[in-house]
């Protein structure tokens, strides 16, 4: 007869012990069968809601390949998963941010630090639009990083607004340049009248002295070169008149600074005579050129002059002294000052002189400082005015370096 051996209380535990494991496994390999079912929910929720976000949705290795695009990233630029992994996804750049972009991804690739770059996306249909794109990168318990996660997020809206501004903001800053060339106009004509007079002078000069029976062949030539040299002078000045006057798209180079204040100091000699201003000039030997464009620059020098010679006009108990300046800065900054012995700042206004529209001028229009402070932060400086310790008042800017 067939026995299972029972009534040995070993093959008890042995039987107890299998039917036991044998649950145990059941149980084990049920649930990981339900823990993989609730992963591919989890999995079809997480890709449903990175589908669902108004941006496209990217991750990376941790040596900048792309390893993961969404749905929506594949469906704007018209890449397939195919050509868009790896680094094949830079296909999509706009050919004129394609280096700097990948310049800039590899940066952050090598120091660890958070991508924000902004550039312009092929759509699918041919056009280009401004994306923000953006990196964070994912380190284990040993800091090391395994991981980037990223977004890409539509921007073309916020650029074009930027753009309108900008359109707007020149706009303005040349009605402001006309106007003061249209203040300057007298002293202008006066700087012109000055040489062209002179040229007369010299011409008849050299017409004597070739009418001669015995022509002074040399003092003929003498008075020819200082016709030149005044027909020059006048068309300096018309040259910088119409350049502080024309209607320029921003054009920001390598420029010395020093030079471009000097050119403005020459258009407002007339002002300063006529006003009986000391101008002086203390420009550093050393000061390295900026990144900037000439003429918004120098509207913003001249307008600071031309407030200066104002405010020295009603000054009759002390000299009238103006004093602009250049120097370098220690934390890699280029530093303007002009400062005035004039009637000084209000305490009361000292806050308020760079609003639009907000004027202490008798028929002013309040917009000279405040598009003056618009063109020096769009060069990525400051300016603020402060009072002096003494009389006067003390206008101050700063720039970047070129680099």
């Amino acid at each position: 007869m067939f026995s299972l051996g029972l009534t040995d209380p070993l093959n008890v535990l042995a039987l107890i012990a299998f039917l036991t494991t044998a649950l145990v496994i059941t149980r084990l390999v049920s649930n990981v069968r339900k823990s993989f079912q609730e992963i591919e929910v989890l999995k079809d929720q997480l890709r449903l809601a990175i589908d669902t976000i108004p941006a496209l949705v990217w991750s990376a290795l941790p040596d900048g390949s792309r390893d993961f695009l969404s749905r929506q990233w594949l469906e704007y630029t018209g890449l397939s998963l195919e050509k868009g992994l790896g680094w094949g996804w830079t296909a999509a750049i706009h050919t004129e941010d394609r280096a700097r972009c990948v310049d800039e991804w590899r940066a952050a690739l090598a120091t660890g630090t958070p991508l924000e770059s902004e550039t312009r996306l092929r759509r699918a249909d041919g056009d280009y639009r401004w994306f923000l794109l953006r990196g964070v990168p994912l380190r284990d318990e040993l800091g090391n990083l395994v991981k980037w996660y990223g977004t890409t997020t539509d921007i073309e809206d916020r650029k074009q607004a930027e753009e309108a501004v900008r359109q707007t903001q020149a706009e303005l800053a040349h009605v402001t340049r006309v106007m003061t060339m249209g203040e300057l106009a007298a002293s202008i004509a006066h700087e012109v009248n000055q040489p062209l007079a002179a040229v007369i002078a010299n011409g008849n000069a050299c017409l004597r002295w070739l009418a001669g029976e015995a022509p002074n062949l040399d003092e003929a030539r003498e008075a020819a070169r200082r016709i030149i040299r005044d027909g020059k002078r006048a068309s300096e000045v018309v040259a910088r008149t119409r350049a502080l006057s024309r209607k320029t798209e921003t054009e920001k180079e390598r420029l010395d600074l020093n030079e471009a204040i000097q050119e403005v100091v020459a258009l407002v000699q007339g002002e300063v005579r006529r006003n009986r201003v000391a101008l002086r000039l203390d420009l550093a030997s050393d000061l390295p050129p900026v990144l900037g464009d000439r003429v918004q620059l120098q509207q913003v020098v001249l307008n600071l002059l031309m407030n200066g010679i104002e405010a020295l006009s009603a000054v009759g108990d002390r000299p009238r002294v103006l004093v602009i300046s250049t120097q370098s800065g220690a934390v890699d900054q280029v530093h303007v000052t002009v400062q005035d012995s004039g009637s000084g700042l209000d305490p009361q206004s000292l806050d308020r002189i760079f609003e639009a529209f907000y004027t202490t001028k008798r028929g002013g229009m309040g917009m000279g400082l405040s598009i003056s402070r618009s063109i020096v932060e769009n060069h990525g400086g400051r300016l603020w005015a402060v009072a002096n310790d003494g009389p006067g008042a003390t206008f101050q800017f700063t720039l970047l370096p070129y680099h």
